[in-house]
């Protein structure tokens, strides 16, 4: 049973075929083209397992996604959070995480609520909803955040879809993709450089550049990569959840109906639909020991990949796992990841949504799907290239 092949994923996830192996090899073992395979972990406590024990599961070691990477690439990326173990993770993500606690991020709601308001403001009828509209909000509240001028934010944003779409000919096109990241790290070193020769700013861009990471103070080229990582996330993952979600909303009126008569629902459904349409399949991780999962041996060196999209819907943590619903509580699912490499802009994304459909539903009377969506060829992420809608007010 293929589980790997990005082709597979344009029809949407493989929801029964996950469900099937959960029951009968829930630590599968999956060949590649032209590489080893590997480890397809697919139950939720299992997934936790592994993301528990980043010494015994490394993200560093051949970096998070399934495909080899040349050492170079692998060298480019060591300083994205993302691709970091302990303890030198620790030591760069602490200086940030207190100014991504939930008190400090509530202080910029007024600001993502005013950006939310202009961007729906501008949009009236026909729309392709993906890019238009929930592309749109995530580039210029990370861009806020950074001090990135406004007039740059198309750029930041065209870069992060770039880099996250390497496996759909249609999306890449003509781009050289490692040619358009290496543009957007050349222009945050290029950031870095001329904000050092400014006052400090209350953003995140002052904060890092004033800040200690693993002992010193971050390079400019250190810099690009942690601003390639962080602006990469805050784009590409929230626009596949509100675009998802608005989706997965209209295929559901009897929700989105509910959700208009109470918003005090709307952060329940944010969480739902980050359980039923989670942003991201998988992660990988390396072992780094021989050790077994679920009593299947790895052995050292095995790519181990912890499976988000099956885990989501492991019947044994969610009843009717394969129910969308927005009043599911709890929901313990697992698309911020867990442990060390918990989502750090977790309450960022979670204010995002709530907002975004707060706002959305309130301006809007009227939604309506007027034409098939359709999906990334990933294996990756798990998000839609196109959603045709119509908005009347």
């Amino acid at each position: 049973m293929d589980i790997y092949d990005p082709e597979l994923y344009v029809g949407g996830p493989i929801h029964e075929l996950f469900a099937k192996l959960r029951g009968t090899q829930p630590v599968y073992w999956q060949e590649m083209p032209g590489e080893p395979g590997y480890w397809a972990v697919l139950k939720h406590a299992d997934v936790a397992y592994v993301a528990r024990n980043p010494q015994l599961f490394s993200a560093e070691v051949g970096g998070v996604i399934l495909e080899d990477q040349p050492a170079e690439r692998l060298e480019q990326t060591r300083n994205m959070l993302l691709m970091m173990d302990p303890p030198r993770h620790t030591e760069y993500r602490r200086p940030l995480a207190e100014h991504f606690k939930a008190r400090v991020i509530g202080e910029l709601e007024g600001r993502v609520r005013e950006l939310t308001r202009q961007l729906l403001e501008s949009v009236d009828g026909d729309v392709e909803f993906v890019h238009d509209v929930a592309g749109v909000l995530p580039s210029q509240v990370v861009g806020g955040l950074f001090g990135i001028p406004a007039a740059d934010w198309p750029d930041i944003r065209h870069w992060a879809e770039q880099s996250t779409s390497q496996q759909d000919p249609e999306l890449v096109g003509d781009f050289d993709v490692t040619a358009e990241l290496t543009k957007m790290a050349i222009y945050a070193i290029q950031f870095s450089m001329a904000r050092r020769e400014q006052e400090p700013k209350e953003d995140l861009t002052s904060l890092i550049l004033a800040g200690e990471f693993g002992g010193k103070a971050m390079s400019d080229i250190e810099f690009g990569s942690f601003f390639t990582q962080l602006v990469t996330a805050g784009n590409d993952t929230t626009k596949t959840m509100l675009s998802a979600g608005l989706q997965l909303l209209l295929e559901h009126p009897e929700q989105l109906r509910a959700l208009r008569e109470d918003p005090a629902l709307i952060p329940g459904a944010v969480e739902e639909i980050l359980r039923y349409a989670n942003p991201l399949h998988y992660f990988r991780r390396t072992a780094t020991a021989d050790t077994e999962i679920r009593g299947v041996p790895i052995k050292a060196g095995d790519k181990v990949a912890m499976w988000y999209t099956s885990a989501n819907r492991d019947e044994e943590v969610f009843a009717d796992s394969q129910r969308f619903d927005i009043r599911r509580n709890p929901n313990p699912h697992l698309s911020f990841g867990l442990a060390q490499h918990f989502c750090l802009g977790v309450h960022l994304a979670r204010m995002e949504g709530r907002v975004f459909f707060e706002e959305l539903l309130a301006r809007f009377p009227d939604i309506e799907q007027i034409g098939p969506a359709r999906r990334i060829r990933s294996n990756l992420n798990n998000g839609l290239k196109s959603l045709p809608i119509r908005l009347s007010r």
